[in-house]
């Protein structure tokens, strides 16, 4: 069983070689292991070049040493940096010799995890370290610094304030009945209510935004063979990923790429033609084609404008799950001479576009933004992850059951109170071991 207060050591850069390679530990008291491998404690948040020293002083490596005693340092605890060589044997010689000074090899996240139970970053902060790690594109990484900085978490607390003083009002009343407290004001609840609740679904859209900048838009490409696909997919892209030939079929299996549209990430996946086939392996794409329609998040299913939809498109289209987002892509429209443009319907919606010549692909473009509730311009996003999502769903619907509620002043309490308990879980302030535990063991080893 591994102790909250036994040191942890780790390699914090990526794997492989580099100019500049970092070991990282933590714990209480670092004094006899910095002794030991340094020959001294350097002096607080001041980098000193020194030797790295094994059992026998002998030198294991020179480099810079960085000494953060408790509290003030990333975990709380007395942080121990060592920057030597970024070769993979050089950075492995220094971590054994810090496991054998008495350290644990740390386990993914557990740094950033020490940080949270010692009060240096909430939840939300200490999620965002992994999304500004992972951010696949400019808005992204924006985006999770200031959730690192605690704007999503001051957002979350400015509406626990609010919630938690309408719970005070309606409290009050419920508490001390016999004593002399006015009777709770209904006008001034249901202000207060509406106000709260307006503030809770901004929050919940801003989040949602955010989740798309982290998670991106899984985006299928999918029709009959040689309306186009592959075209589509290297005019999104803007380079020749996939083989376009007039012979149908030529894709047979799936291929992936990621792009942005205004700093939002799309997973394009291009798919094999969907047909009846005696061709095994043309089957087997096929059959790949489906179960990646089954995980998307929009289907562009093309059609060649010269035919326009037939029976068999729609035949496609009714097999399409739906969670997914329909959009008709009318492919190849410089062969019949028409101009681009874009229909909207109840269920789907139709773009006319051409691949080869590039008509019409900022109107696709603009399309998938639409559908993805992307709006341009946003700078106060929050990245949010599912959790944060589901949590301030919760909240939103219990503060509007509360609105049920005004005449029963017992259930408009209780449902204010299941809305704060929802808010609370964000930040981490009610978080069971287990939602930690999944939390932080998806970070990289070293942070």
């Amino acid at each position: 069983m591994s102790r909250p207060d036994e040191p942890i050591a780790a390699i914090a850069t990526a794997p492989g070689r580099g100019g500049i390679g970092v070991v990282r530990v933590s714990g209480r008291n670092l004094l006899p292991l910095a002794l030991a491998l340094l020959g001294k404690l350097p002096a607080p948040r001041r980098a000193i070049r020194t030797a790295f020293l094994d059992a026998r002083g002998s030198a294991i490596d020179d480099g810079l040493a960085l000494y953060f005693p408790a509290p003030r340092s990333y975990t709380g605890e007395d942080v121990l940096e060592l920057q030597g060589h970024g070769g993979p044997v050089v950075m492995q010689m220094l971590l054994k010799r810090c496991l054998d000074l008495g350290a644990r090899l740390a386990e993914p996240g557990e740094f950033t995890r020490r940080a949270f139970l010692n009060g240096k970053l909430d939840l939300a902060q200490a999620e965002s370290v992994a999304d500004l790690i992972e951010a696949a594109t400019d808005s992204a990484a924006r985006c999770a610094l200031r959730s690192l900085r605690g704007e999503f978490s001051a957002a979350i607390e400015e509406l626990l304030r609010q919630l938690i003083e309408l719970r005070t009002l309606v409290e009050a009343t419920l508490d001390f009945p016999e004593e002399e407290i006015e009777p709770l004001n209904r006008a001034e609840a249901e202000g207060r209510h509406a106000k709260l609740l307006q503030a809770l679904e901004t929050a919940l859209a801003k989040s949602r935004q955010g989740s798309l900048l982290r998670a991106g838009l899984q985006v299928v490409l999918a029709g009959q063979p040689n309306v186009g696909k592959s075209s589509l997919l290297n005019r999104l892209a803007g380079e020749e990923l996939a083989i376009v030939t007039a012979i149908p079929g030529t894709t047979r299996d799936s291929v992936r790429q990621a792009i942005q549209i205004d700093g939002v990430p799309l997973n394009i996946v291009d798919t094999a033609g969907l047909r009846d086939t005696q061709d095994e392996v043309e089957r087997l794409g096929v059959a790949r084609t489906w179960s990646e329609i089954g995980r998307a998040d929009v289907v562009l299913l093309l059609v060649d404008a010269r035919a326009d939809v037939t029976g068999q498109d729609l035949k496609l289209v009714a097999r399409i799950p739906d969670r997914a987002k329909r959009v008709f892509v009318h492919n190849k429209i410089d062969l019949v001479g028409a101009e681009p443009r874009v229909q909207r319907g109840e269920a789907s919606s139709s773009v006319y576009l051409s691949a080869k010549t590039g008509a019409g692909m900022d109107l696709l473009r603009a399309e998938l933004l639409g559908i993805a509730g992307w709006q341009q311009g946003a700078e106060d996003l929050f990245m949010a992850r599912e959790r944060h999502l589901v949590a301030l769903r919760q909240a939103v619907q219990h503060a509007a059951r509360a609105s049920e509620h005004f005449g029963r002043t017992e259930l408009f309490a209780e449902e204010l109170r299941l809305a704060q308990e929802q808010l609370n879980s964000i930040t981490g302030e009610f978080a069971a071991d287990d939602l930690l535990g999944e939390i932080f063991s998806r970070f990289c080893v070293g942070k």
